[in-house]
């Protein structure tokens, strides 16, 4: 997972990083896109990136580190004690608990 902040260097971050990410196996990329005030959440599959979108709360979901919970909406609106709300719940479901005993054992 990458996460980057882009702002005058956008069109760099989200097409050469693009490519160089995809040819590594980077699974997820995030960007925060401030000057068009945009997240966006990239996941690999079948060798191409697909942004996700937003659920009905304004939140992204990770599909590999299950748990990790990103209040879009909030973020944006620099609600920061919303995104660690947000976040403490998602780590706080049974997936994230059996996601991290996987780490642990190194399977």
């Amino acid at each position: 997972m990458i996460v980057e902040i882009a702002a005058s260097t956008a069109s760099y971050d989200l097409h050469d990083k693009f490519r160089a990410y995809r040819r590594n196996g980077v699974w997820e990329y995030l960007v925060w896109v401030v000057l068009e005030e945009e997240f966006r959440w990239y996941v690999l599959e079948e060798g191409d990136y697909r942004q996700q979108e937003p659920d009905g709360a304004g939140c992204l979901r990770s599909p590999f580190f299950l748990g990790l919970v990103l209040d879009v909406k909030a973020l944006l609106a620099g609600e920061m004690g919303q995104v660690l709300m947000r976040l403490q719940e998602g780590i706080g479901l049974p997936e994230h608990e059996r996601f991290v005993e996987v780490l642990g054992s190194g399977q």
